[in-house]
């Protein structure tokens, strides 16, 4: 490992993070030129434009001859954006959770992670496979768009997209810039170039430095592309979510990590599989556990949400703990590290259990809220 690898891999991260933030402003704003409504364009572009850093990582992994990290990256990141970026955005303040969500979007989420599991269990992701992973996302959206449509079709006022937070903090040279519809359509064309080249160049130095990290550390690509490089493509979801908590937008924060979660399967890992020349191979040891554990995560986050239909600052820490707990697991094992096994047992044998039981606590608890709730007008 050198000094090289080290700029390489910081580079990266950083050209990630601009250019995620150069797309998602200038494919906002264009979109609101050409007349798209917020709730359209923040369902649609910005909850793609969000998930391009994963996209680029993955793409880039898959025809390097890294299978490892295209997985490990989607896989790492959703983990990451509901333990880790959630749990801290929590605890700079409660999260609200739309009955939409909970209805229709976190249930999609969970439904696209146990796909994701069940297609891998034959060692990865074909051709067929990422043609239904993102046909199904193109089905999601079509459907979330006419939702959309219905619901301002009958008056009802659009939630504010993520690109409204853009908005919020654009300064006045921006608006200098944007003050005639030719000067905003050349701004946003501009934006999203840059941003597309920034991507594809970040995505290249990430990858090519993690995978020679990697080598020089001796553990596999694919616990780099779970920690290192899914923190990193996730950098964008937690810079949107905490902005979006702080200025009191605090349901958008959880519609945008669950929208990603579904966008990083549909979308990343379908169209890496589809585009790869001999598809995706998925590690064994992902199969076994880092799926699972995915699968895991979005589960939990159903209860979560029902709690008084927000996660408050409490569960945030306890969704942060959790993360670093399973950080912690992966870089024992990848060591092989003496403490593995008292670590495992524990994880094993309390931790898991505990959690079992206040999942299902609060899932038990929820539920009788909701039937009192039914039944009090029939009094």
């Amino acid at each position: 490992m050198t000094l090289l690898s080290l700029v390489l891999l910081i580079c990266g991260f950083l050209l990630l993070v601009l250019g995620g933030e150069a797309l998602v402003r200038g494919a906002a704003s264009l979109g609101k030129t050409v007349g798209l409504s917020s709730l359209i364009i923040g369902l649609t572009v910005v909850a793609f434009a969000t998930s391009t850093p994963e996209l680029a990582v993955s793409m880039g992994a898959a025809f390097s001859g890294s299978p490892g990290l295209a997985v490990g990256n989607v896989v790492g990141s959703n983990i990451a954006n509901i333990l880790f970026v959630m749990g801290l955005t929590a605890i700079f303040g409660a999260l609200l959770v739309k009955v939409q969500l909970i209805k229709a979007d976190i249930p999609i989420m969970i439904g696209f992670s146990v796909l994701a599991l069940v297609l891998a269990l034959d060692g990865g992701f074909s051709l067929i496979d990422g043609v239904v992973m993102f046909s199904l996302l193109v089905v999601y959206l079509v459907g979330t768009i006419w939702y959309a449509r219905r619901r301002l079709s009958h008056g009802e006022d659009p939630q504010l997209g993520v690109e409204g937070i853009l908005d919020q903090g654009a300064g006045r040279l921006t608006s200098r810039l944007r003050s005639t519809p030719l000067r905003s359509t050349t701004v946003d064309i501009i934006l999203i170039a840059v941003g597309v080249v920034m991507l594809v160049v970040g995505a290249q130095f990430l990858v090519s430095s993690a995978t020679t990290i990697a080598a020089a550390l001796g553990v596999s690509d694919l616990i780099i592309g779970l920690t290192i490089v899914a923190i990193g493509t996730s950098l964008p979801e937690l810079a949107t979510s905490v902005i979006a908590a702080v200025r009191g937008e605090r349901d958008m924060a959880v519609g945008n990590l669950v929208g990603s979660n579904i966008f990083n399967i549909g979308a990343v890992l379908g169209l890496t599989s589809i585009f790869s020349p001999t598809g995706i191979d998925v590690d064994q040891a992902a199969v076994n556990f880092d799926l699972p554990v995915m699968v895991a995560v979005a589960l939990v986050l159903l209860p979560l949400a029902f709690t008084g239909q927000a996660i408050a600052r409490w569960e945030g820490f306890v969704l942060t703990g959790m993360y670093v707990a399973y950080v912690a697991y992966l870089v024992l094992a990848a060591a092989d590290h003496e403490a593995l096994g008292p670590f495992s047992a524990a994880m094993l044998w309390f931790v898991v259990p505990v959690t079992l039981l206040w999942v299902s606590a609060l899932a038990i608890y929820e539920l009788g809220v909701y039937l009192r709730r039914r039944a009090k007008p029939a009094d």
